[in-house]
């Protein structure tokens, strides 16, 4: 059964609406906007009904609130009111809120209208979700795309992303970044991730296959697949603004950068370079030590450690490089999950 909040400071009008919803609905009251956000934050019901006028904390506090919570933002909000002039209406729809309704409502155009505007939500939400659905198998595509060139390419886009998934999440948890870092940025780090190797694509397979060590002139080359990257996915947001796009691009373009202005392709240092791409240059470089290269056997777990804390404040931001030392051991266990925008470790016990 689908739950609605109904929040007014008039202990009447709760009691009138509760018992106009409560044969169709789970229905939760609130007196005031402070508790309508606690109860949001435990029971996080389908849709708000709210009252504008309340003491302390009125409607439009509220839904302002709600929409600067991630995990709340998506509720949808119909205002319950005594005032039907344009001037609330209007300042009701653009405060976010779904609908406007008069608190003289019958209980058929009451339960109508929440009906309507959940089957709406129910709609956008499944939309929103074959959406990302769809964008997420371009990432695929690309992988896949690599893999005609060289699979260890594929593969290895694949688990750095994991890996990169992992090491941002616990970043967020222990709040290394603090406002820089926060849970739609690890989505949009996470979704994006797949894209940052995309510009080998535009590199000879002789050098990308090559068994010897390269020269300079093909090393030269090679390092020109972050700026290919970042043209390839610019071209596809100019035409498809998606914001993780940008996100991508970013990584693309600069996940070779070092934090002490030594990498390429711009030499950027320090907080200059963005943390999408500190966090990629970390999880990037752990992926290809432990993994079989065409020119080179892979390195052990603890090597691979040891290179990454050989470069702390050098080519890592110390506060990455230390996140990662703490979490360590779930790197050695990490496998890559038949869906890349998800990871599995493996069972530390057998």
């Amino acid at each position: 059964m689908k739950s609605v909040l109904v929040v007014d400071d008039n202990l009447v009008s709760l009691k009138k609406v509760s018992a106009q919803l409560s044969d169709s609905y789970d229905v939760f009251l609130a007196k005031s906007g402070s508790l309508a956000l606690e109860v949001c934050a435990k029971k996080s019901p389908d849709l708000i009904l709210l009252d504008v006028e309340m003491p302390g904390m009125d409607g439009f506090e509220t839904i302002a609130r709600l929409k600067e919570d991630p995990s709340l933002q998506h509720i949808p909000v119909i205002f319950l009111t005594g005032h039907n002039d344009v001037a609330t209406e209007v300042r009701c729809l653009e405060s976010g809120a779904m609908d406007f309704i008069t608190k003289t409502a019958n209980s058929d155009i009451l339960r109508h209208r929440v009906d309507l505007h959940l089957e709406f939500s129910a709609y956008q939400l499944h939309l929103e979700q074959l959406i990302k659905e769809l964008e997420d198998n371009i990432a695929i595509n690309f992988a896949e795309l690599l893999n005609s060139k060289d699979s260890n390419a594929a593969d290895h886009v694949l688990r750095s992303s994991n890996y990169t998934t992992l090491l941002t999440q616990q970043l967020l948890s222990e709040g290394v970044f603090g406002d820089q870092l926060t849970a739609e940025d690890v989505e949009l780090i996470k979704r994006a991730a797949p894209f940052y190797d995309v510009g080998k694509i535009g590199v000879s397979d002789i050098i990308l296959l090559k068994r010897t060590p390269l020269t300079d002139d093909e090393y030269r080359e090679i390092q020109q697949h972050t700026l290919i990257g970042g043209r390839v996915l610019k071209a596809i947001y100019d035409r498809a603004p998606v914001r993780f796009l940008e996100t991508a691009i970013a990584i693309a373009e600069g996940h070779h950068e070092c934090f002490d202005g030594s990498g390429y392709p711009r030499g950027l240092k320090g907080d200059d370079i963005p943390l999408c791409c500190r966090i990629m240059a970390v999880t990037n470089t752990y992926d290809a030590c432990v993994a079989d290269r065409v020119y080179r056997k892979k390195a052990s777990h603890e090597e691979a450690c040891r290179i990454i804390q050989e470069g702390r404040g050098t080519r890592f931001d110390p506060r990455i490089t230390d996140v990662f030392y703490k979490v360590r051991d779930k790197f050695a266990h990490l496998t890559v999950a038949p869906s890349w925008n998800c990871y599995h470790e493996t069972n530390t016990d057998s």
